[in-house]
């Protein structure tokens, strides 16, 4: 028997979460697109399956572990909540350093350029981030500030929140939308023939999704904090004025 739920699909006695399927659904095509540019970024057949093979296991829990460190409080009295990923409570940025750990080691076992492996990955993983971020509409987090304007409460400005029975920010949908112009800037690039130094495509990554991030990171209400400081959005100012600086530096060097 095939049962909807508001978050899941029952069949029989299994349950499918769709923040789950959500979320393999981005890695998946996050990895189709990898294969079909591999060949063209001077790599070998396969590379991208073998890659995925180490960095996507990586990612689940270098975000899963990012995030758990950063809310210890709601854990540490129950260690058994961090196996508990159906809920939610996965951060992006843990899952992207744990890849470029995995990626790096990969580079240095394959003997292949770590900057042609990151230029493969940067389009996928901001494609796998715009799929992913629906889970966050399913589970009704990674929200904004509440709204109440009656003309803004409406999507994609906003989303009800049935928790509190309020329209929030719906930063979700904010990041999603940013993440595919992502995908398609750095591809248009590439087909243009404009990154065509090893770690082009990366930076750009690096700089388009610092810079949003850093912005509507300050519009949730449920960043991961440290301190006073939200981790995320410090985080996201960084990658964005050092991938500029590289790029910039990269162009200029180029003139000379």
């Amino acid at each position: 028997m095939i049962k909807w739920t508001r978050d899941a699909l029952l069949i029989g006695d299994l349950s499918l979460h769709y923040y789950g399927m959500l979320i393999a659904l981005g890695v998946l095509l996050g990895v189709f697109l990898a294969m079909k540019r591999e060949s063209r970024l001077g790599l070998a057949k396969d590379t991208t399956i073998d890659l995925a093979l180490v960095g996507v296991p990586a990612a689940l829990v270098g975000a899963r572990l990012y995030y758990v460190a950063f809310s210890w409080d709601f854990y540490k009295d129950d260690l058994w909540k961090i196996l508990s990923v159906r809920e939610g409570g996965m951060a992006i940025y843990g899952g992207v350093l744990a890849a470029l750990l995995a990626g790096w080691i990969f580079s240095r076992v394959r003997k292949v350029p770590f900057a042609s492996l990151a230029d493969l990955a940067a389009p996928s993983l901001a494609l796998g981030q715009a799929v992913g971020r629906w889970g966050n509409f399913v589970n009704q987090e990674a929200y904004g500030y509440a709204v109440t304007d009656p003309a803004l409460c409406r999507f994609p400005i906003a989303v009800f929140i049935e928790a509190d029975g309020r329209w929030h920010l719906a930063t979700f949908f904010y990041e999603s939308a940013w993440c595919f112009l992502i995908v398609a800037f750095i591809l248009l690039m590439e087909r243009k023939g404009r990154l065509r130094r090893p770690g082009d495509a990366f930076l750009w990554y690096l700089f388009l999704y610092g810079a949003e991030r850093a912005v509507v990171e300050g519009l949730r209400t449920d960043s991961l904090m440290l301190g006073p400081v939200r981790v995320s959005q410090l985080l996201a100012a960084l990658l964005a004025l050092g991938s500029l600086t590289a790029l910039i530096l990269r162009a200029r060097r180029k003139k000379g």
